[in-house]
């Protein structure tokens, strides 16, 4: 009889490597930033709320804080690096005050997280009391990460569009969320399974919201062909490829893990 840990490793390797591809989703949009030499409209705000989150959990996961949890500090680690990589390219060809903003934030991200591990290993002198107290402040930050996407989803019922909510994004956080949501129900883990059950709930709202403003989108984005305006990003509607301005202002999705 397969045991549950066995159960429980496989499903987490999967959600390891969905939330590998989440993060790696804006690699193409960061491509044509680097090919323009400018970030346009696009906003940092996704990408720093998943290094926080990343972050947070690196420190969940830790064998001092929460044992036995190899499979969520191993994908965060490697979340903070392509964190780090869209970061870097922000502060390359953002102007002089984005900049200022972006290495302000993260100080006061790498700060937070220094306080927070310092304090958990100080004064909490066990592990149930530290998982405790840091999967407090994981739920948190995830559930707010998970959420930070109700403004574009404003945007999309708004105008109609979904330009704004790359439909690959929402889908692999669906899938995402319901996979670490399984992890954590397998070996029961509330503080994985709140911000993701949540975050899978959402997702499901963006894909409704999708199919919903599928076709007034492609109206939108022939019209603007028409006229000759080009954007930024790239969408692939139907299979085919269609130039849309696309910007990810608040879409922070790439890092729904834990």
């Amino acid at each position: 009889m397969v045991s549950a840990n066995l159960v429980r490793t496989v499903v987490g390797i999967i959600g390891n490597v969905i939330s590998l591809l989440l993060f790696l989703s804006p690699v193409p949009t960061f491509v044509q930033i680097w090919r323009k030499k400018s970030v346009e409209q696009f906003s940092p705000a996704p990408y720093l709320a998943t290094l926080i989150n990343c972050m947070v959990w690196i420190l969940y996961g830790l064998p001092v804080v929460h044992p036995n949890s190899t499979l969520v500090w191993t994908i965060n680690g490697a979340g903070i690096a392509i964190e780090m990589v869209y970061l870097l390219l922000f502060l390359l060809y953002s102007d002089k005050k984005g900049r200022f903003k972006v290495l302000l934030i993260v100080l006061v991200e790498v700060i937070f997280i220094a306080l927070a591990a310092t304090l958990v290993l100080t004064l909490a002198h066990t592990t149930r009391k530290r998982t405790a107290i840091v999967g407090i402040v994981a739920v948190v930050f995830n559930t707010m990460m998970y959420a930070s996407p109700l403004s574009v989803m404003k945007t999309v019922i708004t105008t109609k569009s979904v330009e704004y909510m790359p439909f690959y994004v929402s889908l692999a956080s669906f899938a995402n969320g319901v996979a670490w949501s399984a992890y954590a129900l397998i070996k029961f883990d509330p503080f994985i399974l709140v911000p993701n059950g949540t975050g899978t709930l959402f997702a499901v709202a963006q894909l409704i919201l999708y199919a919903v403003y599928y076709r007034s989108t492609q109206r939108q984005i022939a019209a603007r062909q028409a006229k000759g305006d080009v954007g930024l990003s790239e969408m692939v509607v139907n299979g085919s490829s269609t130039k849309t301005n696309s910007s990810r202002n608040g879409l922070g999705l790439e890092g729904g893990l834990k």
